[in-house]
């Protein structure tokens, strides 16, 4: 019998895909079955690249690994590790810097988290180096060698599995946070040295009552970002 994801499979349309996706916050402890997992991951490796380097590796997390990864990154805040991620953490302008703030407070309003509950803000952060508790994770590296070409190419990739996942009723959360401890997860993972770092993704089946899983962030009006010649 094929895993219960595969056969729920939804070929839903692609515009459909793109305005469907958001991140979501709270999994199932159900794990994605590994064949699920290749399927979608295979299809994403169709993603466009520079000049086809192709530059992507990824390592998929499950099981005993997930909860040692968890673990250790949970333990890496809690003891105060110095925080050191192979792509620095940037300077935001304030136009930039002021979308961030927004998504945070929405966020902290739905989950009932006060401007002075700074116990439960660190726990919810926390929350977000623990991939939220997905059953699965997607760590996402590339060669020291590459310049910042290849941080295009890997969104391009990570863009696919996440609207790939929709097609068998999985959810996802891109997860630069997990970033923040390369050196953790290069011992847990065994990514080497001369491996950048980039980001990760959680994937699992959504918690459909958890209101956090309704909260979709805003986008800007098109008018707003766009310019239009010749038209």
């Amino acid at each position: 019998m094929l895993p219960r994801a595969k056969r729920e499979k939804s070929d839903m349309d692609v515009i459909e895909a793109i305005r469907k996706r958001h991140s979501v916050r709270a999994f199932k402890k159900d794990p994605v079955p590994e064949a699920v997992l290749r399927e979608i991951l295979g299809a994403s490796l169709r993603a466009p690249s520079w000049t086809n380097i192709q530059p992507w590796e990824f390592t998929v997390v499950g099981g005993s690994v997930m909860d040692e990864v968890r673990r250790t990154l949970d333990h890496a805040e809690r003891s105060g590790l110095s925080s050191v991620p192979d792509i620095p953490w940037p300077t935001l302008p304030d136009v930039y810097n002021s979308r961030r703030r927004e998504l945070g407070l929405s966020i902290y309003k739905v989950k009932n988290i006060s401007r002075e509950d700074t116990l439960k803000r660190q726990e919810w952060a926390i929350a977000g180096l623990r991939f939220f508790d997905a059953p699965n994770g997607i760590v996402f590296y590339h060669d020291k060698g590459l310049d910042r070409w290849a941080l295009l190419d890997i969104g391009l990739i990570m863009q696919n599995v996440m609207l790939a996942a929709l097609n068998y009723g999985l959810g996802t959360c891109p997860e630069t946070t997990v970033a923040r401890f390369p050196q953790v997860l290069r011992g847990l993972l065994n990514i080497p040295e001369s491996k950048i770092i980039v980001c990760g993704i959680a994937i699992g089946y959504p918690v459909e009552e958890d209101p956090v899983n309704h909260f979709v962030s805003p986008r800007e009006p098109l008018e707003k970002v766009s310019t239009w010649l010749g038209f």
